[in-house]
Formats: structure tokens, C-alpha cells, sequence
């Protein structure tokens, strides 16, 4: 798969995977500015293509009282900042069309949520601006299907597109990874594994997703020994009281011994 079809990414070392990281919310600016600048020093450290993750704004939540944001532009500005501050690209996702011009005014890449990769109207804005569009695949979907969101991408004058497996449902409040899906899907684009969601027990009786981050290096390394492009995982420097996704994602404090694992196994698979 060419990489080069995605100009944000830029890769330092063509054999390694690309990441993209962050918390799952941006909370405010100093707990941003935190986290980029850890994992920016990790992954220049381990010569990892780096794109910093947060979401502008979360839409898809379980409860009302949830946490859905700290405001739209004050969050998309955060992102611009991290963006001049550490020179890495940015990625958010979007949820309604009118997020699409306003989200590419700040970002460089811009993620279609996996509930609403099949929503074509969504899909057509986000390409429309010209950015990398990073499609995430439905639960619900097979790795087959996801071709036709890569077309209309395509369709609407864009070539430059991901698509990241975050997992598929496995029951009511279970998610699994399907790795026959990988080879699938990296015909149709470059192909990247979301270890942390795929690891979400969501549905829980309480309104507030579980998950599995006990389990995060086993599916990272399964991963990337199936020849995945790119990984993405939400991190935090306290996951407990992070405002979303706290239960499935990774201490930043463990993000180092992680990569540097998974670096070590990409120079195996490729040694083959």
C-alpha cells in the first residue's frame, strides 16, 4: 500500500507502523499539551511516524450526563496549538456535515466515527475538504464492506484514505478482532488497528463502557505481526478520572515499554 497517498503522515522509517495517539476527549489545553509532548518524545525517540488524536467533541454517548465536550472551537484551537507546538499532524473525528469545513480549518486528518462510516453525506463532506479521511469500520460491518466507504471517498475527488478496525461486536457487551480482516482491507487502503476501542465492553448496564486494557499489548502485537500500516490507541496520564473511554485505555506511563516492544517485532516481521 502506498503511504504516500497520505501526506500528513510522515514516514522518518518506511518500515515502521505509523500511530495514531492521544486522549479520547480533549479535556483542555494542559492535559493535551501533556500528552503530546510525552508521546512525541516517545515515538521521535523510536523514529514512529507520529499523529496526535483527540476528539474535538463526543457525540455518541451512552448517557446524557456524559461528558461531551469543553466547547467546539476551543477544543479544535487546542488541537491547531498541539499541532504548531510539537510539528505533528492532527486527527478528529466528525459527526455532523456542518463538522467537516469547520474541523479542516484545525486538523489534518479527519475521522469518520464507526456508527456513521455508512452515513454518505458525512463521508462525501469530510473528503470534500481535501483532507485524509481515516474511516473507521462499523462493528457492524465486514472488512468486504468497507471498500464501498473507500470508493466514496474516491468518488468525491480524494484519494487520500485510512480505514482503522476498532473491533467487531461479539454479543451484546463484548467486541472481538477478526485479523483475517487486515490483508482484506489493506486492498483497499492503508490499514490501521484501534487497540484500545476494539477492547470496549460497551453496553453496560450502568451507561458507561468497560473495557479491557489489561489485553492492550496482546491485540497491539497480534496486530502488527498481521502487517497492520498504522496503530491507534487512546492514552492518558490517569485514565481513572479521564472524561471518556477511561476504561480502555492505556496509562501513558506504559506507552513507552509498549511501542518499544512492538518496534522490536515490526524488525522481526519484516526480517522475514
Amino acid at each position: 500500500m502506498d503511504l504516500n497517498k497520505i501526506p500528513q503522515i510522515k514516514h522518518t522509517n518506511s518500515n515502521n507502523f505509523f500511530l495514531l495517539a492521544g486522549p479520547c476527549a480533549i479535556e483542555g489545553e494542559e492535559m493535551a499539551m501533556r500528552i503530546a509532548e510525552k508521546v512525541v518524545a516517545i515515538t521521535d525517540k523510536l523514529e514512529i511516524p507520529y499523529v496526535f488524536k483527540g476528539s474535538f467533541k463526543k457525540a455518541n454517548r451512552s448517557r446524557i450526563d456524559s461528558f461531551t465536550g469543553i466547547g467546539d472551537e476551543k477544543a479544535l484551537k487546542i488541537l491547531k496549538k498541539v499541532s504548531e507546538t510539537f510539528g505533528v499532524p492532527t486527527v478528529t473525528d466528525i459527526h455532523e456535515i456542518s463538522d467537516a469545513a469547520l474541523a479542516a480549518e484545525y486538523v489534518d486528518i479527519l475521522q469518520i466515527p464507526a456508527f456513521l462510516v455508512r452515513q454518505t453525506d458525512l463521508v462525501v463532506a469530510a473528503a470534500e475538504t481535501g483532507k485524509t479521511v481515516n474511516l473507521k469500520k462499523g462493528q457492524f460491518m465486514s472488512p468486504e464492506s468497507m471498500k464501498h466507504a473507500v470508493q466514496k471517498v474516491k468518488d468525491s475527488g480524494n484519494e487520500q484514505a485510512i480505514i482503522t478496525d476498532r473491533g467487531t461486536m461479539f454479543g451484546y457487551q463484548d467486541m472481538i478482532v477478526d485479523f483475517r480482516g487486515i490483508p482484506t482491507m489493506k486492498q483497499y487502503a492503508p490499514v490501521v488497528l484501534d487497540v484500545t476501542h476494539s477492547l470496549q465492553q460497551p453496553n453496560q448496564t450502568s451507561g458507561v463502557t468497560g473495557g479491557r486494557p489489561d489485553m492492550i499489548e496482546t491485540i497491539a502485537r497480534a496486530g502488527v505481526v498481521t502487517g497492520v500500516d498504522g496503530l491507534f490507541m487512546e492514552t492518558h496520564f490517569d485514565p481513572a478520572n479521564a472524561k471518556s473511554d477511561g476504561a480502555n485505555m492505556l496509562h501513558l506511563d506504559y506507552l513507552e515499554k509498549l511501542l518499544s516492544n512492538l518496534v522490536a517485532i515490526r524488525k522481526t516481521v519484516n526480517a522475514l
